[in-house]
Order: C-alpha cells, then structure tokens, then sequence
C-alpha cells in the first residue's frame, strides 16, 4: 500500500467518495409515523417494538407522532406531511376520494370500532332516540366525518342531529353534565362508559347494526410508498410481527405504552382486551393480520361514495394493498 503522501489528490477525493457513500448507503431511514389519536393501547405495539429497538434494526428511524383525528391524519399523510401514519379506513378513503394521495397498507382495527354513547336518563332509549339531540364530538373525529354514512345505516336523516364541538378529552364530562345528549367513541374506551355510567349507559355498537367497515388501518403517502418500496415493506413487517407479538404476549407492550403515554396499566389493559376484540375477525385469522378482503374494500368504498357527494370516483383498488403483509402472520383467535 502507498504511503498517504504518495496517493494523488484525486485518489483521496475518490477514497472519501466511497466512505461517505457506504455511511450514507447504511443510514437509517426516517419515518414520520403520525397516530390517529393520542397514545392509547392500540398503539402498543408500535411503541413496544420500538422500545425493543425493532424498527432500528430494520433501517428505520421511526418518530411517533400524536395524531388529533383521523380526519387530520389522513390529511397530513395525503400531502406527503407524514410518510406513514393511522386513521380510520373510510375516513381515509373519503379523503383519497378529495385528492390525498393515499394507499392502505395493514388494517389493525378488522372490525369497525365506531359505537355511539348516551345517558338512559336522559329519555334516549335507543339510537332512533337520537333524532333532534346534540351529538358533541371534535371536527375530525373519524363517525363525525362518517356521520352521513352511519345515518344511513341508521336510517335517520343525517340532519336530525346537531353536532356541537367537544375536546376528546371533554366527551365523557359534557356528556354528564347535560352539555351534549350523546357522543360518538371508539370500542376501544368502552370500559371508561362503563366504568362511569354503570347501569346509566346507553350503547350501541354500529357493527352489530350491519355497519362494519374496516376502522383503524395504517396508511403510507402514495408516492413515498413508490420511491421507497422496500422501507415500507420493513415497516409493515416489523409492525405485523409486533401486534401478533402483543396479542399473544400483552404484558411488556401494556406495560411499554403505558410508561411511554403516562397512563395506568390497569386502564391500558382494559383498553388492550377491546382492541384484540376489534382485531379478530375472519379476514385476519384466516388470510393474514392486517389484511383487506376485496368484497369488504368494495363494499367500504361504496359506502364512502353513496355517502358524500363531495369526493370524485376512483379505482378502489388503487386505495390498499396486501402487498407488504406476511401471509403466514395470522391473528391469533385468543388474546389476553
């Protein structure tokens, strides 16, 4: 080998050429993960295999982002904003409907987890109940944004109700106090209804009304998932791999979330055993978790389209993909 001061100048430039290359080729990628909402037990997975240093394993720099709706995450995945992120599937494919560039990638939610909430004593009995009360929500909450088309599944008409702006934070308070007559949440929280409401609490679960779309799914930008096949591909492998991880071993990502959101175990918990409810459907025991079933994306789509007269037609399966998932991950048929 030639002493330093023989190489050329041209060879050193050439030789730093190189070492730069490989450091570059051997970065990590960065991953801007926005959720649909605050972290909750749903998300576990995410951040228990980032906790575990899964993601980094795999190449990915992965930041999580707190979401304020999936009506907002949608947005900021269709404008490129956020590579990946979490929204709730018929909000999203209305939002592709008004332009986002957006592809589903992995359905967590195979059932749809929108429910709606209300005081007995309040003189609703049940949802026909709700014609000409308040309903009180955030704007981007993903039933408000899909109210037209739970009205009707419902066969109410969607103007029968008013909507009146609540936090997330405020559904359950307004609700006491009278603000609001009903509100709309995810499964997923139903412990806390009950856990406040007791024999007061009036439920009904959309899905078991013949309303059952595909709700929580991971969405990626359309033209990041082109450019960077490969990175997606390792996301939606890691991800996969951690929820069946999770529903068969719940204990370390409760207790991962529950340090990383500030929340109790015992509430994660709860929030856990709803969420792997959600989880389990035919779809993702027998052909993979996270998978979307063509007649339920044709039928979710038509849905989405009979509903808003704002969104312009598009070929539905242009909106999802399996093509990133692992076929041999299934759901497991018991979780905690």
């Amino acid at each position: 080998m030639l002493p330093l001061k023989q190489i050329s100048t041209s060879a050193l430039a050439l030789l730093l050429a190189c070492f730069l290359s490989m450091g570059q080729s051997s970065a990590a990628e960065k991953i801007n993960f926005v959720l649909n909402w605050v972290p909750g037990g749903d998300h576990s997975p995410v951040y228990w295999a980032k906790a575990q240093g899964h993601y980094e394993k795999a190449g990915i720099d992965l930041t999580i982002e707190n979401g304020t709706g999936s009506g907002a995450s949608a947005k900021k995945v269709g404008i490129g904003r956020n590579q990946v992120g979490i929204a709730d599937l018929p909000t999203a494919l209305r939002a592709i409907g008004k332009g986002a560039d957006i592809v589903a990638v992995m359905n967590i939610y195979a059932n749809s987890p929108y429910g709606i909430y209300w005081k007995k004593s309040s003189g609703i009995k049940s949802f026909e109940d709700l014609k000409g009360r308040t309903i009180g929500n955030p704007p981007f909450d993903a039933a408000r944004q899909m109210w037209p088309a739970i009205a009707k599944v419902l066969k109410i008409d969607p103007a029968s109700v008013k909507f009146v702006n609540v936090k997330p934070n405020a559904k359950v308070a307004s609700m006491q106090s009278g603000a609001i007559d009903a509100t709309t949440n995810f499964y997923n929280v139903h412990y806390i209804y009950q856990r406040i409401f007791k024999d007061d609490m009036g439920f009904v679960a959309l899905r078991d009304l013949g309303y059952n779309p595909y709700g929580n799914s991971i969405i990626a930008n359309g033209k990041w998932a082109k450019d960077n096949a490969e990175t997606l591909k390792k996301f939606v492998s890691v991800t996969q791999q951690a929820y069946a991880t999770c529903v068969k071993n719940p204990k370390p990502c409760i207790e991962t979330l529950a340090k990383a959101g500030s929340q109790k175990v015992e509430d994660v918990t709860e929030n856990w055993k709803l969420v792997v409810e959600l989880m389990t459907h035919k779809t993702s025991v027998e052909s993979a978790l996270g998978y979307f079933a063509e007649n339920r994306m044709n039928d979710d789509y038509a849905g989405v389209k009979a509903s808003f007269g704002d969104i312009k037609a598009y070929d539905i399966k242009s909106a999802y993909t399996n093509q990133y998932l692992d076929m041999s991950i299934k759901m497991p048929k018991s979780g905690l």
